[in-house]
């Protein structure tokens, strides 16, 4: 008989609690004037997912990791990952850091079109939905331990979804979720629902409550009750342009959800000015994807100045010409196209100013870290500067881990991992 990974990972995970029973923990917790924000961080690349399991293990937190299906899929998705090899890197990880529990793979933003690939191909609905419906299978099996549930799109349409649209097919996704969860065997896993984009419909408090009515009733009505999301998504003042975060706005969210048992996650928090102010307003989780791209992308900028200063001092090394590379990378796989500004449309990257063109390079450098050209030009400036400073690989890593640790500290995680531990015995 073959062991499916998810059970070999469950038996690994013995005291592994819940990401459910952590939010009924952390509601609890505040009545004690203890004030914790889980910190989920997006594996865009190899390295950030390796900085985020270093910060969790030096830190004693709790951590999860939020995986797009751009970032992770059935397909390799952007990083090369498919969902078994994710949450095999996140337990590899695990044990070279020696932090073996409390660190959850999840998916992030699981809902029709919200692969770019199924926009490109202009999928129909039916077929989008039966893309993510296998994908979801997919995860299960893989060991995931949170499904943001977010069928807050439509292609098809001209303007936003209504909230009756969005709750029926969210229960659809629960819904066929928890009867691959069942058929497989597997243990129960949390969702999340909702998000933070005006279009999902959930900006305004009666809508936020119309949707939580809603989703309930719906739940029931399909004896889904043990289903109840985990977290709800909802707009809090950031964007991937804005970085104040509206604690008043936040606060009235969280008087909203936290009857339900559930917790507000932010999307969007990074770069934020006033992180330390999440917990306080009883937010529950908050996602950082492209602010660790771009910490990576400034790492290995200053390597390569070192690499310029070497260049100097022994003229027979090949340069790596890294920043050109990437560059010329991110250039080609037109994903920048999708942040341009009305003003900017129609323009060469090359055309844009340099502050915008930096700005686009950074942010969409997540996509081709895996191009094999970009790869190259990286392994040798590795190898340039190894025989001087060591391991430039483990500098990168640090740098990052670094600007995660920034979040861990203003989210109170040092060391909240004993808040947990007894959940999942």
């Amino acid at each position: 008989m073959v062991t499916s990974p998810a059970r070999t990972l469950t038996r690994e995970r013995k005291t592994l609690a819940q990401i459910k029973r952590m939010v009924e923990r952390i509601i609890a917790l505040r009545q004690q004037g203890i004030y914790v924000t889980l910190l989920a961080v997006c594996p865009n690349s190899e390295a950030v997912l390796e900085a985020a399991v270093q910060a969790a293990a030096r830190n004693n937190a709790p951590m999860l990791f939020a995986a797009t299906l751009n970032q992770v899929d059935r397909d390799g998705g952007y990083t090369g990952w498919t969902p078994a090899e994710f949450v095999r890197k996140v337990h590899e990880y695990a044990r070279q850091y020696g932090c073996h529990e409390a660190l959850y793979p999840c998916l992030d933003h699981g809902g029709q079109w919200l692969k770019d690939k199924h926009t490109r191909e202009r999928l129909t609905f039916e077929q989008t939905t039966v893309e993510v419906k296998e994908s979801i299978t997919a995860m299960l099996e893989a060991g995931y331990a949170l499904l943001h549930i977010d069928p807050t799109v439509d292609r098809t349409l001209g303007g936003p979804l209504p909230v009756e649209t969005v709750v029926e097919r969210s229960l659809d996704l629960i819904a066929h979720a928890e009867a691959e969860r069942q058929r497989l065997g597997l243990p129960p896993v949390a969702y999340e629902v909702g998000t933070e984009e005006v279009h999902g419909g959930l900006v305004d408090l009666n809508a936020f409550r119309r949707f939580l009515q809603l989703l309930r009733q719906g739940l029931a009505g399909r004896g889904l009750d043990h289903a109840w999301p985990a977290f709800v998504v909802a707009q809090v003042g950031t964007d991937l342009h804005t970085t104040q975060f509206d604690r008043q706005a936040a606060a009235a969210l969280y008087e909203i959800a936290s009857p339900y048992g559930t917790l507000v996650k932010g999307h969007y928090t990074d770069w934020v000015d006033n992180p330390a102010d999440y917990p306080l307003a009883g937010m529950g989780g908050a996602n950082v994807g492209p602010e660790f791209t771009a910490e990576e992308y400034d790492a290995l900028l200053a390597l390569e100045q070192r690499e310029q200063d070497l260049l100097r001092t022994r003229p027979g090394v090949t340069p790596s010409r890294f920043h050109a590379t990437l560059a010329a990378a991110v250039d080609a796989s037109n994903r920048w196209q999708k942040w341009l500004q009305p003003d900017e449309q129609g323009k060469a990257l090359d055309e844009l100013t340099p502050a915008r063109r930096e700005w686009l390079l950074k942010t969409g450098a997540r996509y081709i870290w895996t191009e094999p050209s970009v790869v190259m030009a990286r392994q040798q400036l590795y190898d340039n500067l190894r025989p001087i400073m060591g391991d430039p690989h483990r500098y990168v890593v640090d740098w990052i881990a670094r600007a995660i640790e920034r979040y861990i500290v203003a989210f109170h995680l040092f060391n909240a991992r004993v808040f947990f531990e007894e959940l999942g015995q």
